[in-house]
């Protein structure tokens, strides 16, 4: 198959990244006019619980002054700490934060008549900006770089929207939480590989709504550097389930050769075009062969062509629950008195022919451990647990009001993740992206 020329890099979006710089990071954005404007939050003047403000009306009221401040780039900044960075109000509401808008130096545009330039380059999460203004583009954050199946899921989810990469799931959280995108995407479970844990934990620890999901098949190819054939490679690089997802295939293929893990599927194809990697193949879609110039050696190589991964999609408020379309809702509740309670939840929603779709759980980080007998006696100890549970039900019917509300008898912990539209759309095998 012959080489694709990858679009202009102007159209790879920016990744944002996170930093361990500070425990509380402050924001910045690269605007498209090459100035960037950052914010710097004075600590003691706000309080953060799970990275939000301390009140929704302070935090709206904040981003209003953010984004008042930096509509007009060309004009100089204030100084810090000069009066006018300090709103009392704004629409009745006062504010918690003083903004201090820092200027950072202008980056000199010395593009050619080509307009040729490198790959954007990733944004931190120290490179991002305040929410859009009313009626612009909605913005949709995704794990992973330009190319990947989860920013596929997306422009799936949300057409025609601004797709934004972000390095880590909590990124793409964090994205939502601080208005600097309206939504995100992300993968919850795999056909193949199960659940992806880590974002089971950070529903848990932040405060976004679930109000949607969307079911995106998985089609694997092999890629490498044009010229490149599969008796040079002598290692095979990608997601740690996408190489497992394709083990027999590359073993029918006569590929003996070492396999390694990276952060995701786009960023190994990235990695090898990058680097110039001549003996090195990428296991990715076949979107992340055109944008970074490389061959697909083979194509559809999962070993299982029903691979279908679930993502969901979050937001800042929850949606209305209706009755007029097929609705899922997803809880997530701990109990203290054992297995036998666990059965008495399930219990509520099997006696309202609710039907369950999903159950997962975690352990609860906060008390792990549980004694059988009492603690100065007994040496028997059991792990205590989350539970995540999906059920196909509205939070507008009855039947599953009143089931919750049973359940939080016997729940020392009970919260509603988000009641929202079930993908109903027609789904077959994976035949391409």
């Amino acid at each position: 198959m012959k080489a694709t020329t990858p679009p202009s890099p102007n159209n790879l979006k920016p990744i944002i990244r996170s930093t361990a710089a500070a425990s509380r990071p402050s924001l910045v954005r690269v605007y498209p006019t090459r100035i960037s404007v950052q914010c710097a939050y004075r600590s003691k003047s706000m309080n953060f619980p799970n990275g939000v403000g301390s009140s929704r009306a302070d935090w709206q009221s904040s981003c209003a002054i953010l984004a008042s401040k930096v509509v007009n780039q060309e004009q100089p900044t204030e100084k810090a700490g000069s009066g006018a960075d300090h709103v009392a109000a704004v629409n009745g509401h006062n504010t918690a934060i003083d903004l201090n808008l820092v200027p950072i130096e202008k980056v000199s545009d010395n593009n050619n008549s080509n307009n040729n330039k490198p790959v954007a380059k990733p944004l931190t999460i120290t490179d991002l900006s305040p929410a859009p203004m009313h009626g612009s583009q909605l913005r949709v954050a995704y794990q992973g770089v330009p190319g990947a199946y989860s920013e596929a899921a997306a422009g799936k989810a949300y057409p025609n929207c601004e797709a934004i990469p972000c390095d880590q799931f909590e990124v793409a959280f964090q994205a939502v939480e601080l208005w600097i995108a309206d939504r995100a995407v992300l993968p919850i479970e795999n056909s193949l590989g199960g659940s992806i844990h880590r974002n089971y934990d950070l529903l848990l620890r932040h405060r976004l709504h679930i109000v949607g999901e969307v079911q995106f098949p998985v089609h694997h190819c092999l890629l490498a550097l044009p010229g490149v054939r599969k008796e040079y490679l002598t290692r095979v690089i990608s997601h740690p389930q996408a190489l497992a997802q394709c083990e027999l295939t590359l073993t029918k293929l006569g590929l003996n050769v070492a396999r390694e893990a990276v952060d995701d599927t786009a960023g190994a194809a990235e990695f090898v075009a990058a680097k110039d990697l001549r003996d090195t193949a990428a296991i990715a879609s076949a979107r992340a062969a055109d944008l970074y110039g490389l061959n697909i050696l083979a194509d559809g190589i999962q070993d299982d062509s029903s691979n279908v991964t679930r993502f969901v999609m979050l937001a800042r408020e929850p949606i209305i629950p209706r009755t007029d379309r097929p609705f899922k809702t997803s809880i997530v509740f701990a109990h203290d008195k054992g297995t036998s309670v666990l059965f008495k939840v399930l219990s509520a929603f099997a006696f309202r022919n609710i039907s369950l779709t999903k159950i997962e759980s975690r352990p609860h980080r906060n008390r792990p451990i549980r004694l059988v007998d009492d603690a100065n006696v007994g040496t028997a100890k059991h792990f205590e647990y989350m539970f995540y549970v999906d059920f196909e039900a509205s939070m507008a019917e009855v039947r599953a009001q009143n089931a919750l509300a049973e359940v939080q008898e016997f729940t020392s912990f009970l919260r509603v993740l988000g009641s929202y539209p079930m993908d109903m759309t027609p789904w077959s095998p994976s035949g391409g992206d």
